[in-house]
């Protein structure tokens, strides 16, 4: 009986010893399962933001092109003149002093068809309740009164303070939301779960209400609504996508475009009044500081509460007191340089890689020696600079394009009306921010923090700064905060403590890159100020798949996009490759690939780590470098009949040739007019030497406008791009658009271009 017993337990003994390995094996395996897929979350988000800040150094190189030129040229009338006062600035609206009173809207009639939300002033709960219903069931407001709201929002930003003071004393909870970025459904959400604005439930917004999402007009109509229906409970910071030249890119000029083409223009001149007066931070019991995108080590908390921050109407400019004509005029004859030194506008076709602009380099010198928080426009400093670099062709070549005009008016003639326009600037120009006035804006709505101590240029936006812990520490202790809010940086959870938790991120728009690859969240503080966060995930579909599924779809999504980018630089990464492959064999080892693609791209990618899922590597762990790109190629098939070399150009210059289209296009009519191409034309023409005449540039307007309707659309100037590198293909690239005469330049054909 003993020993019955002693073999049971024996054997129970046996079975428990075998249990616990088996239970330590599935945690070991779970464990690395759980690491690899964390690790390809990790790869994932990298590519997806590796490549959203891409396109934000595209913009500013865009930017810093087009800011160039105007610089450096030198108007001739009064038509050129208010060209460029159009083009690219701040005065790309015209200042109407009628914005002021309400004609502009009550001219507007309602019809009786009209079905959608109807607003009256002063507003009242039940109206903001409405417009939510109504944007949820895609009902459209009228023009009228989004005229109406955007003038009675700007009548009421204008009363408030740059730094918002807000108490608890006052509320139960303080709800602070980050980005929206267009996405009407996450707003939705968050009034569904955390309750509608009250005088018990007050808001902050920190800004990036539009841009990249479809709904950015209906995001903006339901915050201004809320916030004149409760003024001391819901409050709004201004972010770095409220900017009338950021919008231009990333897709709210075209949506308001689009949705009111009859008063779409009249609109985004009001937003981008109402922008500019928006507060810039929001301070909650004196305690914790709500800001976009973050501080530096100049940030002065002080100052920022005293300046005019309506005269910041873009940070992507710093737009201080000009040169007059005359002086630009006599810099320009005093310091001459040959067009061969001068930069090359990139997106144009003879422009085969991608070099930085001249304000990029000069600004990037600068902060080699000191740190600049600007977005690279570069200083005062920089602008004496280069002002050496006009050339002596500019106003021989203006003088002649006058004379063949029949613009026969000496300017002796024209100086009176010059001399009140620019009393006119000059008066005008004392409104604009100071050096330091813009550096400290622009640190506040582009900054990102950083783990390392220290405050260095922010590179890879190309604006403001990276801030580390001791920059925190600093203004914390300074102003006698407990802590910081911003938001800018989308975040996998929805929201990340850095900085010994004193720097709170704040993320409100859910599936922000693709569905499934991020959460959205809100943060609740109140009367204790601790945070309390909530998360949320708007799409339905992803509750319902796993998290292996869902990485995995996201993954796919990440990696189309990345062989895209990869695609588009084909050319450059050809011409790399071979530099690697010194026996001409047509083979380099993946060691070889993944430099060579991180020496063209520059995204600070982990591309070892990809390698896998790019590239089908042989046994002997080489490449067939030109076959891998064929199936890049192969993989980007268009369904028209166009060759791999042109479709890798359109895939690598669409964006910026759309932002393009939309900075000459100045009225936002949705057409390029004559008088808009002529202009521009001769801006170019003068920056690379090319000797075209008026006529000429007719001429070639009329060949791009194929439809013969007498403008220029953004399919034709796509279309027209898309013949000039087909041109250029076909011929010798040293054939390619560098005329030096009009006869040359093959004014009546748009490939000559």
């Amino acid at each position: 009986m003993g020993s019955g017993t002693s073999t049971r337990h024996h054997f129970a003994f046996q079975n428990a010893e075998r249990a616990f390995k088996a239970a330590a094996l599935i945690q070991r395996w779970y464990r690395r399962y759980m690491a690899r897929l964390e690790m390809r979350r990790r790869c994932t988000w990298s590519i997806f933001q590796s490549i959203e800040y891409a396109g934000q150094q595209d913009q500013v190189k865009l930017h810093d092109f087009f800011s160039y030129l105007m610089d450096h040229f030198i108007p001739s009338s009064h038509n050129e003149r208010d060209f460029l006062t159009r083009m690219f600035t701040e005065d790309r609206f015209a200042q109407d002093s009628e914005m002021e009173k309400c004609s502009d809207y009550e001219s507007i009639e309602v019809p009786d068809s009209y079905t959608g939300p109807r607003l009256s002033f002063p507003l009242l709960p039940d109206h903001a309740t409405a417009l939510i219903e109504a944007f949820r069931l895609k009902q459209q407001l009228h023009a009228r009164y989004v005229l109406n709201l955007l003038y009675e929002t700007k009548k009421h930003l204008v009363q408030l303070p740059n730094i918002n003071r807000v108490s608890t004393c006052y509320s139960e909870e303080i709800t602070v939301c980050g980005d929206l970025h267009g996405q009407l459904d996450d707003l939705i959400f968050i009034f569904y779960k955390n309750g509608l604005p009250s005088p018990e439930r007050s808001y902050v917004f920190n800004g990036d209400f539009v841009d990249r999402g479809k709904d950015s007009v209906e995001i903006l109509m339901i915050l201004f609504a809320f916030m004149l229906v409760y003024p001391k409970e819901f409050h709004l910071n201004r972010g770095n996508h409220e900017d009338h030249m950021v919008n231009l890119r990333y897709g709210f000029t075209k949506e308001v475009m689009n949705k009111y083409k009859i008063h779409g223009k009249e609109i985004l001149r009001t937003l981008k009044d109402v922008f500019c007066w928006l507060p810039l931070a929001t301070l909650i019991d004196e305690k914790v500081l709500i800001l976009h995108g973050g501080v530096s080590d100049i940030t002065d908390l002080e100052l920022l509460d005293k300046i005019e921050r309506n005269k910041i109407v873009s940070t992507m400019r710093c737009k201080t007191r000009q040169k007059s004509e005359k002086q630009m005029e006599e810099k320009g004859k005093a310091n001459r340089k040959s067009s061969a030194q001068e930069p090359i506008p990139w997106f144009l076709p003879q422009s085969r890689s991608l070099p930085s602009s001249p304000l990029r380099l000069s600004s990037y010198k600068a902060h080699k020696t000191s740190r600049s928080s600007s977005i690279p426009c570069g200083g005062c400093l920089d602008r004496r600079e280069l002002s050496r670099q006009v050339r002596s062709s500019v106003e021989l070549e203006l003088e002649r394009c006058r004379q063949q005009a029949g613009l026969l008016v000496t300017r002796q003639k024209e100086e009176p009306s010059c001399s009140a326009s620019e009393a006119d600037s000059e008066a005008g120009e004392l409104q604009k921010p100071t050096q330091e006035e813009w550096r400290q804006v622009v640190d506040i709505l582009w900054s990102d923090p950083m783990a390392q101590e220290g405050c260095k240029a922010n590179t890879i936006r190309g604006g403001g700064c990276y801030f580390g812990p001791d920059v925190t520490q600093q203004l914390l202790q300074k102003y006698n905060l407990q802590f910081l809010i911003r938001s800018h940086e989308c975040k996998p959870e929805g929201y990340e403590f850095c900085h010994n938790r004193k720097v709170l991120t704040i993320f409100s728009a859910s599936n922000y890159y693709e569905v499934g690859s991020n959460r959205g969240a809100y943060v609740k503080l109140g009367p204790a100020l601790t945070p309390h966060i909530v998360q949320y995930q708007t799409n339905k579909v992803t509750n319902t798949l796993t998290m292996r599924q869902r990485i995995s779809r996201v993954e796919e999504s990440a990696l189309r996009a990345l062989r895209e980018k990869l695609f588009a630089h084909s050319s450059d990464l050809l011409s790399e490759f071979k530099k690697h492959d010194a026996d001409k064999v047509g083979l380099i080892t993946l060691s070889d690939w993944a430099a060579a693609v991180e020496s063209v791209l520059h995204l600070g990618l982990p591309w070892r780590m990809l390698r896998s899922q790019l590239v089908n590597s042989s046994a002997d762990n080489m490449l067939e470098y030109k076959s891998w790109l064929k199936n890049l190629a192969k993989e980007q098939v268009s369904h028209e009949n166009i060759q791999s070399s042109l479709l890798e150009t359109l895939y690598r210059n669409r964006s910026n040739l759309e932002t393009i289209f939309r900075i000459i296009d100045s009225d936002h009519s949705g057409f390029i007019s004559l008088d808009e191409f002529r202009q521009t034309w001769k801006l170019l023409s003068s920056h690379m030497n090319i000797d075209i005449t008026d006529d000429c540039i007719c001429d070639l307007a009329r060949s791009i406008d194929f439809n013969k309707d007498g403008h220029i659309d953004i399919n034709e100037f796509l279309e027209a791009f898309r013949l000039v590198e087909k041109s250029c293909l076909e011929g010798d690239t040293s054939e390619c658009p560098q005329a030096t005469n009009a006869k040359d330049s093959g004014c009546n054909s748009p490939g000559a271009c």
